[in-house]
Formats: C-alpha cells, structure tokens, sequence
C-alpha cells in the first residue's frame, strides 16, 4: 500500500485563513490602474513612453490603466522599474508605519489578475504589510487558478512561496514540479517562471522582493 503522505500541520488550521480569500471585501481593484495612471501622467510619460521603457504594446498598457486587464505580479514589477517607484505603491498604496500588524479579519483583496489578454482570472491576492513605509517586500496570500496556457513570467526580483493548500504547480526555466501543503519554493525571478493551481484552486504564502 503507498504510504500517504503526512503535511506538516492540520490543514483545517488554515481554513478560516484561506478559504474565503475571494470572498473579503476591501480595496477595489480599480485602484490599481487609476494608481500606475496617475505615476505616469506625474512624471509625464506617454503609454508611448511606457511602451518603450517596458516592452509592452500600447494597448495592453491602456487596458490595464482602464482596468480591463489586471496586471499579474511579474508585470507590475516590470511597471514599478520603468516608472522608478516602489512596487508596493503599486500594489496597495504609499505606507506610513515603521511596522505592520496585520489581523486575519483586516486582510484586504488587493487585486485579481488576468490573463495577458484579460480573459481569464488567474489568481486573487492579499497584502499582508501594506501599511510599512518603504518596505522593499511584498508579503501576499494568493489564490492560484489554473492556468492552462502557461503563461510564463521573467522579471527583476526574488519570489518565495509555501503552499497552504491544495496543489500549486511550479515552473522555473525548464523544470517543472508540483508542490504539495508545507512544501516550498525560492527563486529568482529572472528566471522565465509560472506558477499556477493543477486543478481547480491552491493558495500560497507569496513573499516578493522587487530588486
């Protein structure tokens, strides 16, 4: 008989933390767009501009200011480099706090990404330390969807994931592995990479560095 494989703690410990991710209310996802807009326009650069400096067409770049696509992670931080302004201002705003604590019924959504083309939803994220002034991470629970085209990421950074629940699939350059509850990964994110759920929804613990 194959041996069942023993997590590292009881799964339903996180069942009040993970479950209803989707479910919160909180920050619009509007503000996103309206936030990387508003950087542009104040250091006056064209979409024409942006497309130069980023490498993303034009209109890809208006869809996300108007919101019709939501910007993945890698994308944003590709934004925050051309823009010269901190990845977490991108994500959930300026902070103004020397720490951050940040209680389970506080978390907010902070936004859901799409596919490059905005038709599909790939995964919903929380900030976890939004309010920290200057900090230089990102620490996110994320619920991963999955993503069937595979749509890979290549950006400046690092990245370290634990897996909460379910089962998250992970690819980094020409590897490919499936990680389980308790298991985890680190990388640098200039390394093409994916990650996504295998089936149906996983959630992870998502701590990213810009560089």
């Amino acid at each position: 008989m194959e041996e069942k494989r023993q997590t590292p703690y009881n799964i339903n410990f996180f069942e009040d933390l993970t479950a209803d991710i989707t479910a919160s209310s909180g920050e619009s996802f509007e503000e996103i767009g309206q936030r990387i807009r508003t950087i542009r326009e104040d250091k006056g650069l064209s979409l024409v501009e942006m497309s130069r400096l980023t490498g993303f067409d034009v209109d890809f770049l208006s869809n996300i200011e108007s919101n019709k696509v939501q910007p993945q992670l890698g994308t944003l931080i590709k934004l925050s480099k051309a823009l010269e302004s901190a990845f977490g201002r991108l994500i959930s705003g300026v902070g103004d706090k020397l720490y951050s604590i940040t209680r389970k019924t506080e978390q907010k959504i902070v936004s859901r990404s799409t596919s490059l083309k905005g038709k599909k939803h790939l995964y919903t994220y929380k900030s976890l330390a939004p309010e920290v002034k200057g900090r230089h991470m990102e620490a996110m629970l994320v619920q991963l969807e999955e993503n069937p085209e595979e749509e890979i990421s290549v950006h400046d950074g690092e990245e370290f994931i634990y897996v909460l629940d379910g089962t998250a699939v992970v690819k980094i350059g020409e590897d490919k592995f499936e990680l389980e509850p308790g298991d985890s990964v680190y990388y640098l994110s200039t390394t093409p990479h994916y990650i996504a759920a295998k089936s149906g929804r996983s959630t992870i613990l998502a701590v990213l560095y810009g560089g």
